[in-house]
């Protein structure tokens, strides 16, 4: 590690048992920030960690990008529609 390099933070590890045990105390934790690391036999073999926080997304940013043609909607040509049903 170099000195621009932040530390890495020190996970809570937890065994699988002692996860399904404590499962709620553990989601207070994680939806506080925490992250914490379930082992099994001292392998990590899953890590909670809390949701990515929700984007609000704005009506309208796609305007003009999309143009739909007069004919959308019109039927299909006779040989293309023939395709399609056989």
């Amino acid at each position: 590690m170099t000195k621009s390099e932040p530390a890495a933070a020190v996970r809570a590890r937890f065994g699988v048992h002692e996860a399904k045990t404590h499962l709620s105390k553990l989601l207070q934790r994680v939806s506080a920030g925490e992250t914490i690391d379930i082992e099994r036999r001292g392998v990590v073999v899953a890590t909670l960690v809390p949701p990515a926080p929700v984007r609000r997304r704005e009506f309208g940013t796609d305007a003009g990008r999309l143009v739909v043609a007069d004919d959308f909607d019109d039927p299909l040509p006779e040989d293309l529609l023939r395709m399609f049903e056989s």
